[in-house]
């Protein structure tokens, strides 16, 4: 019963002074909007490179020999690469199982040289795992068990000065260390819209690697989930089925250079946060003190008719969270509707950076990037604004707790 008397008293208390009340609302409402928007902004641009990532290449998940952790030696082989493959793609929630194996060849074209790393791939399920190979613009894809074909990136094809069914000359160091050369006709070209990720691009078969190295079988076996947000429970899952034969690798281990920049926007969105935070938690405290101020006589009443100062408190928590509850509303009034219209729409930054910058670590982003948006923000917005109303109300409650009647009469006489 007190706490409802509390409450319409700081209700009372708030429509007395009804522009200040509703400037506070105002400067909770948009800090919390804000707010609300950059978090939405911030988880979009998360999901959206954890998408880039795991479908340029890299997969949600990465089986591997345990030596290549530490070393990245593409010479290494996976054990039994095939029967894991089938055990891996039987898993429930398992969207695609690709085989990888990676070498270091020279490409020549007459006097024309260029080191690449190639890459041999498994033609039925690269084109679902990798949509870099969805962006061939002429000619055509690999053809399972394909011999003597290779896909390659527009960069390459400018750089050797070749074309579409141009024969190259592949040179790799074979198994025992002794150089093998072959000749593989250009078949298809891959363009992205990156220059820098365009000149990486070297595809064959894992039938055409072996061939050329002389090593039977594949180094990774990349994996797409059905459902990303089951990354930590699968990668759990396939940690304990491959046990020592294999090491698992999620994509922040197999791209620590991309891992470092969601964990530093993700930094920089709490800072900004924060930031907001600050400015509206001392605005809210100085309009909170100033009614203080203005309100010391009506206090030293209450007081010198026997209110507790516990009471006082209460009253002048209660406004905080009445200013709080309100500037929620008007924050999701503003903040919602951005942030569904980012998710929706997105936000095209190819104009500001360029297609040539839309790559990072051999992983193509899409221009427009897109914010997340769920029922997280009412909460969000709720706790943002209570807990920096409540907060900021705490010196104001303090200092009027403190008030001596006596002496604020006498003030205001």
């Amino acid at each position: 019963m007190k706490i409802n008397l509390s409450a319409k008293y700081a209700i009372r208390s708030l429509s007395r002074h009804l522009r200040r009340t509703i400037l506070s609302v105002l400067g909770i409402g948009v800090g919390c909007g804000l707010c609300l928007f950059t978090i939405a902004f911030i988880r979009g641009e998360k999901k959206m490179m954890i998408r880039a990532a795991a479908e340029s290449g890299a997969g949600h998940l990465t089986v591997a020999p345990k030596e290549w952790v530490n070393t990245r030696d593409n010479d290494l082989r996976l054990e039994n690469w095939e029967a894991k493959r089938r055990e891996i793609a039987a898993i429930d929630g398992i969207r695609i199982v690709t085989p990888r194996v990676q070498t270091d060849a020279l490409l020549a074209f007459g006097t024309r040289m260029r080191g690449i790393l190639m890459t041999g791939v498994d033609p039925p399920t690269e084109p679902v795992a990798n949509r870099l190979v969805q962006k061939l613009v002429e000619g055509r894809y690999l053809e399972s068990g394909e011999i003597g074909t290779v896909v390659v990136g527009r960069t390459v094809v400018k750089r050797l000065n070749v074309a579409l069914d141009d024969d190259l000359m592949v040179t790799v160091a074979g198994q025992d260390g002794q150089m093998s050369s072959a000749m593989l006709r250009i078949i298809g070209i891959i363009e992205t819209g990156s220059r820098e990720l365009d000149g990486t691009i070297c595809h064959v078969t894992v039938e055409q690697v072996e061939k050329l190295t002389g090593q039977q079988g594949a180094t990774q076996l990349t994996i797409l989930l059905e459902n990303p947000k089951s990354l930590e429970t699968m990668e759990e899952q396939l940690r304990n089925r491959m046990g020592n034969s294999a090491a698992v690798l999620d994509w922040e281990e197999l791209l620590p250079e991309m891992a470092a920049g969601v964990e530093g926007d993700e930094t920089w969105s709490r800072m900004i946060v924060l930031i907001i935070m600050t400015v509206v938690f001392l605005g809210i405290a100085s309009a909170q003190l100033a009614a203080v101020l203005e309100r010391r006589r009506e206090f030293a009443v209450l007081s010198a008719l026997g209110m507790k100062s516990g009471r006082l408190v209460l009253i002048m928590l209660m406004e905080g969270v009445v200013l709080g509850f309100a500037g929620a509303l008007l924050g999701l009034s503003l903040g919602a509707p951005t942030a569904y219209y980012v998710a929706t729409k997105g936000i095209d930054f190819s104009g500001l950076y360029g297609n040539a910058e839309m790559s990072m670590s051999n992983i193509l982003f899409d221009p427009i990037f897109y914010g997340d948006f769920g029922w997280w923000l009412v909460p969000l917005s709720f706790v943002l604004a209570l807990a920096a109303t409540s907060l900021s109300s705490l010196y104001p409650a303090w200092y009027a707790a403190r008030t001596d009647p006596a002496r604020a009469l006498q003030v205001e006489q």
